[in-house]
């Protein structure tokens, strides 16, 4: 068997294009760098403001879901609160269905209700997606050059794709049981349907979460990427993290805390915002871990370690005089040492 290529095997002065080919000591220098800076950009403050942005697209799309769940009739409804019931994670599963059973008699005005909260979901999500751009651009050290003709639309387009995806998430949930019965039945399929069904949903909720990630973390920075992933490793992290913390958090809850004796009524509100922003905190982990694995291809090239700006800039057009002389020098000097300067290579 041929031996598996690494950093040491990679031709001097050329980046590693794969992170599987950085070497040891190349991945512990990114999981130091990503902890230090994972601090130093202040990612807490900037989960915190995810989860502001969160809470306000999250109402309003719910608002959508269960009108147009409404719609199909009572089963629908009570299809769908079983399954929040069965799937979501402790802290939002309280607040879902209190908000669902909130909106259970609204039958009459769904499609009212579903156009208005539509809109008002997506002009809040468009103010997350907004932050996390802002983010990201802090976690890669850039600052926001894309005029806004050119960056509005991207923000819609990221805005869209989100509730696309996030609305194709729910919908695998809720289309389940009676509903997949039902849908089996008039489609001919019998129950074999409903059974396949049952297992096959959750690859396709994973698969929906993990293109989401991928796109923000591609699009969203103003920098330049290679071509797009269906996953990178800050994306299979951002996804386990949030996984194992939901859980997690969900059992120290149920066991060790006291969010009933300190908030009382409110403490399935105070539940699931921490929940929330535990979930932002594990995908701008992610979003650093790939930033840090850019960093450390520049350093295989032969830049040292603390160079900032590691990264070349999608667009310079809103930048400072000073910024734009800055980055230019930066690129310039990764250019030469790409063409020029050989470097030493991690191992």
């Amino acid at each position: 068997m041929a031996k598996k290529k690494t950093a040491e095997d990679a031709p001097s002065g050329t980046a590693p294009d794969r992170p599987a080919r950085l070497g040891r000591d190349a991945w512990r220098g990114v999981v130091r760098r990503t902890v230090r800076e994972f601090r130093a950009d202040n990612l807490v403050d900037w989960a915190a403001a995810l989860t502001y942005y969160g809470i306000l697209a999250l109402f309003p799309g719910l608002i959508v879901v269960v009108s147009l769940v409404g719609l199909s009739g009572e089963s629908g409804t009570r299809t769908l609160v079983d399954n929040v019931r069965q799937l979501a994670p402790g802290p939002l599963r309280d607040v879902l269905i209190s908000g669902i059973e909130g909106l259970q008699g609204t039958a009459p005005t769904a499609g009212v209700l579903a156009a208005v909260g539509l809109l008002v979901a997506l002009w809040s999500a468009s103010k997350y997606i907004s932050a996390f751009i802002r983010a990201v651009n802090a976690i890669y050290d850039v600052p926001e050059g894309r005029p806004f003709w050119k960056l509005a639309p991207l923000r819609v387009g990221l805005t869209l794709l989100m509730v696309v995806l996030l609305g194709a998430s729910a919908l695998a949930v809720t289309f389940t049981g009676r509903l997949a019965a039902e849908a089996g039945r008039m489609l001919g399929l019998g129950s074999a349907f409903v059974t396949g069904w049952n297992y096959a949903k959750w690859p396709v909720i994973l698969l929906v979460v993990m293109v989401a990630v991928a796109t923000l973390y591609w699009a969203a920075p103003n920098v330049r990427q290679a071509r797009w992933r269906w996953i990178t490793p800050g994306s299979a992290l951002a996804i386990a993290v949030w996984i194992a913390a939901s859980a997690g958090f969900a059992v120290y809850v149920a066991n060790f805390g006291s969010y009933n004796a300190t908030y009382g009524a409110l403490a399935g509100v105070v539940i699931f915002l921490v929940w929330l922003w535990i979930s932002n905190l594990a995908v701008l982990l992610g979003a650093e871990l790939d930033a840090e694995l850019a960093r450390a291809r520049k350093i295989a090239q032969g830049a040292p370690e603390s160079a900032e700006p590691f990264a070349e800039p999608r667009d310079t057009r809103k930048f400072s005089s000073k910024e734009r002389e800055q980055f230019s020098a930066a690129v310039h000097d990764g250019r030469r040492r790409d063409e020029q300067a050989p470097g030493k290579l991690p191992h």
